[in-house]
């Protein structure tokens, strides 16, 4: 729940309303039942509610009645069935999702990202000109992994965040972006980049009860040099050790768009008995991950946890079901910000780390416009629960 006290001190910028699109309909739905309780949670005596000030603050419902249906050709818009002008508007997109359908010219198309992307679009210029603020709140930075140029290459994250200013958005919100100095593009709009380790903490440590939270016994490993920030932070507020793979690549080759990984080279202490937690910012194929795993038990690691905020696994589980069975790795914990296969929730590895509460609290506090350092900020709430953890362990 975020900070009352703060949030009674300030008025909203405007009346909210919540725009899911169907890529992220039942995140935003959870996140709309976090707001209803919190709202409710402020005004226990119905102040609020008859202050005219706060008009629309208190209600059964955020979730704006919208639509963006296709045209026979496959073509699109964004229609809106109720009023929005004078609305702060957050519009919910999973730019992942690739259950989500259409169909055009008799064929059934699964939305890619670029088709989330664009419906994202219609929805901002449906909106334009009527809403007081909008607002975009896209987990999954569209084109994150495209932040850098290499060659004769397209800049397609830097375009879409400027492409996105121009349409007068005025608040961009992500989760665990690939590199966040791509909000160098736009430095003159908001960029928020919030990462969830107090949710894979909470998480892991609710599903395996016997972790012992000492440099003796654990160790959190970076699966590359770019996530080594994450492992560092990770590490920190465990107080345990950390260690590093590093991808040793054939650039003469390109595989797939990349050039593929001829080995993991480790640069650590020795990891004979314990516990490790590898931290990451997403599962694509999965193959990196799951060589970090098979090395790691060579090295004779004790039980081994994957942490990543996103869970694409985007060839499927069949690795993942047979690594496990080998005994590769113990638990994978990722995020429900990105849509999850139903078939995952069977997966006897699975950990979800629950975070529609969290986004609640961000919109909310964007709303009322103060200050987002206590949302940013997390330690005191991991080191919290770490207390609480180990007492549980010393009963």
């Amino acid at each position: 729940m975020p900070n009352l006290r703060e949030l009674e001190n300030a008025m909203p910028i405007a009346p909210l309303k919540i725009v899911a699109l169907d890529s992220a309909r039942e995140f935003g739905e959870k996140v709309n039942k976090h707001l209803v309780f919190y709202r409710k949670e402020v005004d226990i005596n119905n102040a609020v509610k008859e202050d005219p000030a706060f008009h629309g603050y208190i209600e059964d419902n955020y979730l704006a009645d919208f639509d963006v249906p296709r045209f026979g050709s496959g073509e699109g818009k964004g229609v809106f069935h109720e009023s929005i002008r004078g609305k702060d508007l957050f519009i919910l997109v999973d730019v992942t999702n690739h259950s989500i359908t259409y169909k055009a010219n008799g064929f059934i198309n699964h939305k890619s990202p670029d088709d989330h992307y664009q419906d994202l679009k219609r929805v901002i210029a449906a909106a334009a000109g009527k809403a007081k603020r909008i607002n975009v709140v896209m987990p999954f930075l569209y084109e994150g992994r495209q932040h850098k140029r290499s060659g004769r290459e397209s800049l397609d994250c830097a375009y879409a965040l400027e492409e996105l200013r121009d349409m007068g958005i005025a608040n961009f919100i992500t989760f665990d972006a690939h590199d966040p100095r791509v909000s160098n593009a736009t430095p003159l709009n908001g960029f928020d980049n919030f990462l969830s380790p107090y949710q894979f903490v909470k998480a892991l440590l609710a599903k395996v009860e016997d972790i012992k939270l000492d440099p003796d016994h654990l160790v959190v490993i970076s699966p590359d040099e770019g996530a080594l920030d994450r492992a560092i932070y990770f590490a920190s507020v465990l107080g345990v050790n950390t260690g590093m793979f590093y991808k040793r690549r054939d650039y003469s080759v390109i595989v797939n768009g990349k050039n593929p990984i001829v080995a993991h080279e480790f640069l650590g202490d020795s990891l004979e008995g314990k516990d490790v937690i590898i931290i990451d910012d997403m599962i694509s194929s999965g193959e990196s991950m799951l060589d970090t795993s098979r090395q790691l038990k060579e090295m004779h690691a004790n039980r081994v946890f994957i942490c990543c905020t996103f869970g694409l696994f985007t060839n499927g589980f069949d690795k993942f079901d047979e690594a496990y069975e080998k005994g590769w790795f113990d638990k994978v914990v990722t995020t429900n910000l990105t849509y999850l296969p139903p078939v995952i929730y069977e997966k006897p590895y699975f950990v979800e780390a629950e975070m529609s509460s969290f986004c609640a609290s961000i919109i909310d506090f964007l709303n009322h416009d103060v200050s987002l350092s206590n949302v940013h900020t997390t330690t005191d709430k991991i080191y919290e629960f770490l207390e609480n953890y180990t007492k549980k362990q010393e009963q």
